[in-house]
């Protein structure tokens, strides 16, 4: 959410983020609610203060024929002015609709387009694997290897369910350790988050309106014949929608910023607008686990460049333990979501995609969340501020699988385990078991 504010005196640079994001806004109509909005504001404030002195009046006169004409105004006043509350309430709730749909204004480098071919590559690690034998995708690898089952997840769990088993299931939790590890290094607070969302967190963050298709919502107590709850809840899809509600509506001030935390969480999603795509294997699940990292920074454009990079480095040391070739690309407008200021992905190289595949997303948003989720801090003068906020994976499993299987195998059949995963898995090697 932008300030209105900053809508009103930069329409043109709000039309413009609009258009290159491809939000579906009226701006013009959002500035004409908020004008008649301030309007109304100001009647239903006399009406209010009219409303208050006529009920003292009431309260303190004595004559009974002057109380008697003094309730008779107070009727006709509220018969007349009351509706402006009830159309204020309205206008209220449409003009914070549209608000939400507000989307942050991109970087000034930020490439303009729709796709990874419009993303521009910022850095290049390592080099695409090659093989001197004919290699296996991580499904051949995980059949072999007898470390993942496919076949025996879908019949359990439905369209893209999975099983890890053995080295699979430990190099997974070897995984996700590792990326603890390292934010713990670089001194991130370390938390359990809920995964169970009430929906300000998810409309906080930004996670709704716009990817509520994507939500997987709890069936309601009703459902099953029991007492139906208060409100909608919903499994996360990420850490990050309940990381950033922990700091909602607390009293921070500059002297606790920066605040990194990173947590450790199943992720929930229904991949409803990937119909078709990435239909085999580990790449796009509706299950899988995450290790993500946060930053809550003061107001101020040149510490949030510098914390992204923080995030950044944080997943590139992971992946150069991991040994892994990898491009760090700057996502283009379409693709970057409504909140994003800035976004870099990590794609890592996969030989069975012949390609490079998305593991990670770094993301700068400015106070956007902040304002939406209400989190904010006074400066040394006591001047209130909305903070910005930053994310990053730091490790997601069991995509990272993919990478991790299809780059170390070797001509026999074995999949080499980097050093850094050894002491998670107990081996250095996993061999075949299945001819």
């Amino acid at each position: 959410m932008l300030d209105i504010a900053f809508i009103r005196e930069n329409k043109e640079k709000v039309n413009d983020a609009v258009k290159k994001k491809a939000i579906k806004l009226d701006v013009e109509k959002l500035l004409k609610l908020d004008e008649q909005r301030r309007m109304l504001i100001q009647s239903v404030e006399e009406y209010r203060s009219k409303r208050n002195e006529a009920s003292k009046l009431i309260g303190s006169e004595k004559d009974e024929t002057k109380r008697k004409k003094a309730i008779e105004a107070m009727q006709n006043l509220k018969e007349h002015g009351g509706r402006g509350e009830d159309e204020l309430l309205k206008l209220e709730e449409e003009f914070h609709a549209l608000m939400l749909l507000v989307p942050q204004i991109p970087a000034d480098d930020t490439p303009v387009g729709r796709g990874d071919e419009m993303n521009a590559i910022v850095e290049e690690v390592g080099k695409p694997t090659t093989f001197s034998f004919t290699p296996k995708d991580h499904i051949e690898l995980g059949v072999s290897l007898d470390i993942v089952d496919i076949e025996q997840g879908v019949k359990t769990s439905g369209f893209r369910g999975y099983y890890l088993k053995n080295e699979g299931a430990l190099l997974h939790l070897g995984l996700m350790m590792l990326g603890v590890e390292e934010l713990r290094a670089h001194g991130f607070d370390f938390i359990i988050p809920p995964t169970i969302l009430r929906e300000f967190a998810l409309q906080g963050s930004g996670q709704f309106p716009f990817g509520r298709e994507e939500t997987y919502q709890v069936a309601n107590a009703a459902a099953f014949g029991g007492k139906k709850e208060k409100e909608d809840m919903f499994l996360g899809g990420t850490s990050e929608p309940a990381l950033l509600a922990y700091f909602a509506d607390k009293k921070l001030t500059a002297a606790d910023l920066p605040i990194r935390v990173g947590a450790m969480t199943p992720c929930y999603r229904s991949e409803a607008g990937s119909y078709g795509k990435d239909t085999k294997g580990l790449y796009r699940l509706h299950e899988f686990w995450k290790v993500e990292q946060v930053v809550i920074c003061e107001a101020n454009i040149e510490e949030s460049e510098k914390q992204f990079l923080l995030l950044l480095e944080v997943a590139k040391s992971i992946l150069k333990k991991l040994e892994l070739p990898y491009q760090v690309v700057n996502v283009c407008t379409e693709d970057m979501g409504a909140g994003k200021h800035r976004m870099y992905d990590i794609n890592t190289w996969m030989p069975s995609r012949k390609g490079y595949g998305e593991t990670h997303s770094n993301s700068m948003l400015l106070d956007w969340q902040a304002r939406r989720m209400n989190i904010s801090y006074k400066d040394a003068e006591g001047k209130k501020h909305f903070a910005h906020t930053l994310n990053n994976t730091a490790i997601a499993s069991p995509r990272m699988l993919i990478a991790l299987l299809e780059n170390h195998q070797q001509k026999d059949g074995s999949v080499k385990i980097p050093k850094a995963l050894q002491k998670f898995v107990g081996a250095k090697i996993i061999k075949p078991k299945v001819a």
